[in-house]
């Protein structure tokens, strides 16, 4: 039987994509791209989160995680940043060509995409397309069966291996046509369109653009996933001194940062009353002079301090430890004013 790699996001499109090919008697198996930007949590429960995609669209999916190699991208993203920090056409192109590297192993003929022509205004153009196709090595083996009918046929269809007469000639950004298709294949639970992506995210794509922008005392040569990760928690501070602060708002993000501070991490925390966890990244080796360090961790201090629970009604100063590099200190701390630290919010 002829076997078919879907790059799949779980949108309706790609959904559509891999049924449209299978429903030609090709085994499709889809892949499933995560990074710290998009769907990462996935990865806590991959065994769950196949059985629920076969469960609901009778796909088969496996999960790769891409990470390590996307926070390269960002560095240098070939065909630039869309309207946030979200290189979306390399991004394709990325997922492309590990999907190419993944088709022997898995027994592939061709690949899949959801794409639909005119769809996105910067990744689905019909020039972008033929970028995307180009870049990643893959035209002549890449159908995007939604739109393939207006386009030029690929090599499963020259072959036989794919019946072109039963593919598709969607475009524009509409859905009407995909949600009638939706409803002739029997799905009537999809997710919305609403992209899943955070580098589209206004709030944290800025975040991510200081971070890569070295807007921090972090070297970028030194960033992980992890890093990324603690990006997306709490309120989030470069010190005066170019430290890295993040502080939890609730209980649950409180558990994050825990979860999340490595061994060169100085952790904050109140020590006579409830408030929150901080956070200063990579404070054992980020700062070039202890006096730089010992300040912004007094700072830090003061920021822990604020937001700790009021006392009739007003921010009151306590007893902040700071863990770092296996030893606890304890400092008294006055919090500050708002408008003291309005300028150092990331």
């Amino acid at each position: 039987m002829t076997r078919a790699l879907a790059l799949f996001s779980g949108g309706l499109d790609s959904i559509l994509a891999a049924r449209v090919v299978a429903a030609q008697g090709i085994e499709v198996l889809a892949v499933k791209f995560v990074t710290p930007f998009f769907h990462y949590d996935l990865l806590a429960d991959v065994a769950g989160y196949r059985r629920e995609i076969r469960d609901k669209y009778g796909i088969e999916v496996v999960v790769e995680d891409i990470s390590e190699g996307y926070l390269e991208l960002l560095r240098h993203p070939r065909h630039g940043f869309g309207r946030h920090f979200n290189p979306c056409i390399d991004c394709k192109i990325m997922m492309l060509r590990r999907a190419k590297e993944m088709m022997a192993a898995v027994g592939a003929s061709f690949l899949v995409t959801g794409e639909v022509l005119g769809q996105r205004p910067m990744s689905q153009r019909r020039d972008t397309l033929n970028v995307i196709g180009r870049d990643s090595g893959s035209r002549s083996i890449l159908l995007r069966p939604l739109s393939a009918r207006l386009m030029p046929e690929t090599l499963a269809e020259q072959q036989g291996l794919v019946d072109r007469s039963r593919l598709l000639d969607f475009s524009g950004r509409g859905r009407s046509r995909q949600i009638a298709l939706a409803e002739e294949f029997g799905i009537g639970d999809f997710p919305s369109p609403a992209g899943g992506c955070i580098l589209a995210d206004p709030i944290l794509s800025r975040r991510i653009e200081r971070l890569y922008g070295g807007q921090l005392a972090l070297p970028i040569a030194d960033l992980t996933v992890a890093d990324v990760r603690l990006l997306l928690v709490g309120r989030q501070f470069v010190l005066p001194g170019g430290g890295w602060l993040v502080v939890g708002r609730v209980k649950a993000e409180n558990d994050r940062l825990l979860a999340l501070a490595a061994a060169d991490d100085a952790v904050l925390r109140m020590n006579d009353r409830p408030g929150p966890i901080a956070v200063v990244r990579r404070a054992a080796r980020c700062y070039p002079e202890p006096a730089v360090m010992a300040a912004d961790l007094d700072l830090a201090a003061a920021l822990v301090a604020r937001y700790a629970r009021k006392i009739d009604g007003r921010p009151r100063a306590g007893e902040i430890v700071i863990t770092l590099s296996g030893s606890a200190r304890h400092v008294a701390a006055a919090p500050l004013a708002d408008e003291d630290f309005a300028g150092w919010m990331l």
